[in-house]
């Protein structure tokens, strides 16, 4: 079967459908309105349970979660997408498991509070910090970029890491200041697949 890509305008699975692209692997889309809430609809939720996006629907089953499906891509696309020295590769991952615990969650504090308090003004406060955070995590991958791709090659966690910089400026933290940061993200989005997706994704 073709795999089927559940997906949403603007968020985290941008990255998983442009790596998709770039593997030049036949796949499918499915869009999921957030502001419809058709990720909590019993139709979707039987394809991710969690309700999130995105979501990869395959002969095998089921995957979800970006990692994850960033990490499937690479080891199936031809060249790789993912470094085969296990050194390399493991440094590649450092960066996608900071941006998926640490700088995906601050962003998430300003829209998405709800999960983690229920009261009001520890929601504010969440809300309040996620500029500054932002700002702390733009800091730190701007200063550990030493080249023009996160490892030595292109690859996923390249995408990764373009698909969650879209959100600095909406968080408040323009990429100006962050010169190897800003110089990444254009350098990403400037690659054929990935003008695929913005277009798709910023569409009227």
């Amino acid at each position: 079967m073709t795999p089927i890509l559940h997906l949403a305008r603007g968020t985290i699975s941008m990255c998983v459908q442009a790596a998709l692209e770039e593997a030049n692997l036949p796949h499918r889309l499915h869009w999921v309105d957030f502001a419809a809430g058709q990720q909590r609809a019993p139709d979707y939720l039987a394809v991710n349970p969690k309700g999130r996006v995105p979501a990869l629907v395959t002969d095998r089953g089921v995957l979800t979660e970006t990692p994850a499906l960033l990490e499937w891509i690479a080891g199936i696309a031809t060249p790789r997408l993912m470094p085969s020295d296990p050194w390399l590769a493991a440094r590649v991952r450092e960066t996608m498991s900071y941006l998926a615990s640490t700088v995906h969650v601050a962003h998430a504090h300003k829209m998405r509070g709800s999960r983690w308090a229920d009261d009001p003004g520890a929601r504010d406060a969440m809300r309040d910090k996620v500029t500054s955070n932002i700002a702390d995590c733009a800091a730190y991958l701007d200063a550990q970029l030493d080249g023009d791709w996160v490892g030595r090659a292109f690859g996923v966690a390249d995408l990764y890491l373009w698909n969650v910089a879209c959100w600095f400026p909406g968080d408040g933290v323009p990429l100006d200041p962050f010169p190897r940061l800003h110089a990444h993200h254009d350098r990403v989005a400037a690659r054929p697949a990935v003008a695929r997706v913005i277009a798709l994704h910023t569409a009227d």
